[in-house]
């Protein structure tokens, strides 16, 4: 199998496990405790993967664990949980679709990816497909809600774009439970302060935070950082618009329903995005290529 195709669909593990998130989060978990809810997401995903790979940062990984979980982890999880609480699913999603959009002028700025017109293309495509399956209701919108899902998305955009400028220096499954833990453990005194005592949970939210910590966040994590490391940002970002086709599909699965046309155009649209996002051939790999002439250098198009 192509290299490029192979890490796609590693990549894809995480956005299709997210895609499941605001469903328990609805159905199991407790509303109102969004920083307890946050650090009970991570830091047992973060223990589960520092079991598994038994190695601990070293030198300037301690201050980026914590940059990073506060990115990544911790504030974006609390922010999610918010949004989650708060919003339509239809608007959350809708909200952080624009995230490809917002990666590639990071990755631009950050490790001189420069998009291609192919990936605005499908930035373009992939959001307004999104929109196209999920706007349209009539429900009201929170505007804290709505501030908490675009704080998300700027965040976890920066976040996913550092570390993989920084993700080079060590192996995924050790940075990824790094950045777990530290933002689990940066949200405890927070959560402390500002939420008193730990919720009571009964079976189905021990059940629901479970699911969400092994499975959509320490595999979707590692799965996630997996492709960054080896794909354009640009083309990890457009793979993230599964995440609201999953939860539009899975949605519709328990409601007994079936897709409206619009619905199904609108995937088309998504699909069509992240198919545009596909890397090329021979420009997948983190690792350098032959070296190129002065006069090759002075033809690319793009850092």
């Amino acid at each position: 199998m192509e290299a490029g195709v192979r890490w796609t669909l590693v990549t894809a593990v995480a956005p299709v496990s997210w895609g499941t998130n605001y469903l328990v989060t609805h159905a199991c978990l407790p509303a109102g405790d969004p920083l307890y809810g946050a650090a009970i997401r991570a830091l047992p995903a973060g223990l589960l993967l520092l079991v598994v790979r038994r190695r601990l940062p070293r030198g300037s990984w301690w201050w980026r664990s914590a940059v990073l979980g506060l990115l990544n982890t911790g504030v974006f999880f609390a922010l999610v949980y918010i949004a989650a609480q708060s919003l339509p699913t239809s608007l959350a999603s809708t909200i952080m679709a624009t995230s490809p959009m917002v990666m590639m002028a990071v990755a631009w700025g950050l490790v001189a990816e420069r998009p291609h017109a192919r990936h605005l293309a499908g930035a373009v495509v992939g959001a307004g497909g999104v929109a196209l399956m999920l706007l349209g209701g009539t429900a009201s919108a929170s505007p804290g809600g709505v501030l908490a899902s675009v704080g998300a998305m700027l965040l976890s955009s920066l976040g996913y774009v550092l570390a993989k400028r920084w993700g080079g220096e060590v192996d995924v499954l050790a940075s990824t439970a790094w950045q777990l833990i530290a933002g689990g453990v940066l949200l405890l005194p927070f959560a402390v302060l500002v939420e008193g005592a730990p919720p009571d949970l009964d079976g189905p939210a021990l059940l629901g935070f479970a699911y969400v910590s092994v499975v959509a966040t320490a595999l979707a994590f590692a799965a996630w950082f997996a492709g960054l490391r080896h794909l354009p940002a640009a083309t990890v970002g457009l793979v993230g618009l599964l995440n609201p086709v999953t939860g539009v599909l899975l949605g519709t699965l328990t409601a007994g329903e079936t897709l409206t046309a619009r619905q199904f155009c609108g995937l088309g649209l998504v699909l069509a995005g992240v198919l545009l996002g596909r890397p090329v051939a021979g420009k997948v790999s983190g690792a350098p290529g032959p070296p190129r002439t002065a006069e090759q250098v002075r033809r690319s198009p793009a850092a």
